[in-house]
């Protein structure tokens, strides 16, 4: 029965005691010592939770939705900012400032509201990441970081480094790829570089989950070790290069058990292993009880609407009395919430609503984001890039006409002028399908002001292909909408754009096909079609970033941070596991191939892809010379040079893989290191990469550490996981043993 509104009220009073009134208050201590600034941020929440009553400290573990909740007809508590994804009221006896929280990582999104905030999107995770950049990634977190303070928000619920296992996740665009060094490396600057706004930022979604399919139910099967070494290092490296504030855990099981309530993840690797000081918040709706899940690390349950019951509330109270919970564990979780806030300055920097945002500043950047992220796949006959002499100009597709897709569920960001293509299906959650107003085809017209340049949508191959063949050159966007909860069915196009395709490349062989989608897909024309673009999800400025990319005024210098396999055949589960249609049902999701992700399978199985991990064409060359290696400082340091060989400045990824010569990993080889280095025609720079350590090593899960093989291996230099341009050396590394931080034991 649908509770009305006075005894929803009444309900969670009694539940828990937000609505107590001033006169139930105590009165505020003459002196706060926690306010001292010149104290550590553990100090200052020591002395806090001390300073606080039990119900003012079981406030602090229980959060609502931020946003009014049809399912339940309940509405947000007064001081949430409207449309805004979570509430947690404050404490002004002690001077605590409410947390005030906003989806996601790729900008300051709005809940379902037919009048959302609008703000700047960065391009996808996937974009990002494939910038190779860790100051690229700092700079786009440092914007969006700043737009959600200026919107008044607190705590950002980003960022997302779940490994790409499958590419038709639905929340792929969310992440940044398959491979556990890149991908956390580049999270963690994100979230540093939201961080640096004095805003709490989440890593999330912990831990694998890499579907979404029966996200609620599914029970991930894995050998423990395999996932220190994959998706748990990746977490790990994320937490690390940021010291995030808080991590949220996911929706599914993990050896049986609901990540939310998971002793072994929470407790024993997150909090003992790895030490994180921070808080465990659930994902909205992902907590299912309280002193099993206060037990076993839950530090807040999160919009608690989306939840069976107010876990964290009146039932915390009756368990925390009862000793089920004990008043230690209580003070634990208000200490973590509250030091977070001091560490991360929301205590000192209070925010407020309506700041003035300079869009113009961070378009540019979310553009220059999308503009390195932009992977050149293909480029026969160098097609690309077009010259501005180019007479006649057909762009097919996607609605190129007026703007570029974005992906759907709770990062979505709206921009500044609105969807450019309202109306779409799906147009309730995950959807709407939003485009950004910012036409592709605007901004190649005012590239190539000399051209003529004609529209056609692709809805007819047909027509589509008559309007190509009467072009110098044919650019046809294709584009894959997907979200949270809502896996891809397929690697394929959908809505019968590979027709398209292969009508527009048999009418017109300079036709370049320009990918958004919002992860790998299959490219069954690929043969016939001289240039390909993958251009992600690229943003509320990617129309002109994709412009800028094909003609040139950008050489492009994006590598992939995924593998694009040729078919589902080359997956591990060639199916997905579950049923779209009956999302209550529990299955087990084995991840057989236990820490052999993306390249690693491919390796392992002997399987070429379509594109390999790390690829990305340029409009120049380059080439590597002088590779050596030596340890020094107990790290082990790999040295080249790199040589622009071509005629443009352009920037290069080179990558080192490291494979052992006698020791047995999971897979050939790994990544073991990067750098982006910018080069003028025929300028060369050296380069030092610092190897990750627990790269070289194998987890040993009884003894808790990483042990490196004595041995040699073999470091490969070059410019994809595939070896093109490759050049290598061999190195001899002693046995040792490093803890589970990966730091030597002595």
């Amino acid at each position: 029965m649908r509770l009305n509104q006075l005894t929803l009220v009444a309900a969670l009073a009694a539940a828990f005691p937000l609505f107590a009134t001033a006169a139930d208050a105590p009165a505020a201590p003459a002196q706060k010592p926690w306010l001292d600034r010149s104290l550590s941020a553990d100090k200052r929440a020591e002395l806090a939770v001390k300073a606080m009553t039990r119900e003012e400290k079981l406030r602090w573990v229980f959060g609502y939705f931020g946003t009014s909740f049809a399912p339940k007809g309940t509405t947000p508590p007064k001081g949430a900012i409207p449309f805004s994804a979570g509430f947690v009221p404050g404490n002004p006896r002690l001077g605590l400032p409410d947390l005030l929280e906003t989806d996601a990582g790729l900008g300051v999104a709005t809940q379902a509201t037919p009048t959302p905030r609008e703000r700047t999107a960065l391009p996808s995770g996937l974009a990002t990441a494939s910038t190779w950049d860790t100051q690229m990634a700092y700079a786009g977190g440092a914007m969006i970081g700043s737009e959600a303070r200026l919107s008044g928000f607190n705590v950002m619920l980003a960022g997302g480094v779940n490994l790409m296992r499958d590419p038709r996740n639905g929340r792929n665009f969310e992440y940044a790829g398959e491979d556990p060094l890149l991908a956390g490396t580049m999270v963690g600057h994100a979230v540093k570089g939201i961080e640096s706004n004095h805003v709490i930022s989440t890593v999330k979604h912990y831990a694998l989950n890499d579907q979404e399919t029966g996200r609620n139910e599914h029970d991930v099967r894995i050998d423990k070790a395999a996932a220190r070494m994959s998706d748990l290092l990746a977490m790990q490296l994320a937490l690390e290069q940021s010291d995030a504030g808080s991590v949220m855990c996911s929706y599914n099981r993990v050896f049986g058990t609901y990540a939310c309530e998971n002793d072994y993840l929470l407790n024993e690797v997150l909090k003992k292993d790895w030490g994180f000081k921070g808080y465990v918040m659930s994902d909205w709706g992902a907590t299912h009880s309280t002193v099993q899940a206060a037990n076993n690390g839950l530090d807040r349950q999160s919009g608690q609407e989306f939840d069976k019951s107010p876990y964290f509330g009146g039932a915390l109270d009756e368990a925390v009395k009862n000793g089920y919970v004990s008043e230690a564990r209580l003070d634990d979780m208000a200490t973590r919430i509250v030091r977070a806030m001091f560490a991360k300055g929301v205590v000192d920097n209070p925010v407020a609503q309506d700041g003035k945002i300079d869009f113009a500043k961070d378009g540019a950047v979310s553009r220059a984001t999308a503009e390195e992220g932009i992977v050149l796949l293909k480029n026969d006959n160098k097609v690309l890039p077009l010259s501005k002499d180019v007479k006649t100009i057909a762009v097919i597709g996607g609605h190129a006409d007026v703007g570029v897709l974005s992906g759907g569920g709770s990062s979505q960001v709206y921009p500044v002028g609105g969807n450019a293509v309202p109306g779409l299906e799906p147009k309730v959650w995950p959807g709407p399908v939003v485009y950004y107003p910012s036409s592709p085809l605007r901004h190649i017209q005012a590239l190539a002001p000399n051209a003529k340049v004609v529209y056609d949508d692709g809805t007819d191959p047909a027509r589509a292909a008559r309007v190509a063949a009467q072009a110098d050159v044919a650019l046809v966007f294709a584009t894959q909408w997907i979200g949270e909860a809502n896996d891809a069915t397929s690697l394929a196009l959908p809505d019968n754009q590979d027709t398209l395709i292969d009508n527009v490349a048999g009418a017109n062989p300079r036709t370049v096909v320009v990918l958004e989608t919002g992860g790998p897909v299959a490219m069954p024309w690929v043969a016939k079609i001289p240039a390909v673009l993958e251009a992600w999800y690229p943003g509320t400025s990617g129309g002109e970033a994709i412009a800028r990319v094909l003609f040139g005024a950008v050489n492009p210098s994006g590598h992939l941070p995924a593998t694009f396999p040729v078919s589902e055949q080359q997956l591990p589960r060639p199916t997905l596991d579950g049923d779209p249609k009956q999302p209550e049902q529990r299955f087990t999701v084995d991840y057989k191939e236990g820490a052999a992700i993306g390249y690693k399978w491919f390796d392992q199985k002997g399987l070429t892809p379509l594109f390999p991990f790390g690829h990305g064409l340029s409009y120049t060359t380059f080439s590597y010379s002088g590779l050596a290696s030596q340890v020094k400082d107990g790290r082990l340091h790999v040295r080249f040079k790199v040589t622009n060989t071509g005629n443009v400045a352009g920037k290069d990824v080179p990558q080192v893989y490291v494979s052992p010569l006698a020791a047995k990993w999971e897979a050939p080889k790994r990544l073991a290191g990067w750098d982006k280095v910018a080069l003028q025609p025929g300028e060369s720079k050296e380069v030092d990469v610092v190897v990750e350590p627990r790269i070289l090593g194998l987890f040993d899960e009884k003894s808790k550490t990483w042990r490196i093989a004595k041995g040699k291996y073999k470091l490969v230099l070059a410019e994809d996981a595939a070896g093109k341009n490759a050049t290598s050396v061999t190195v001899d590394l002693p046995a040792s043993t490093l803890d589970v931080r990966g730091r030597q034991r002595k």
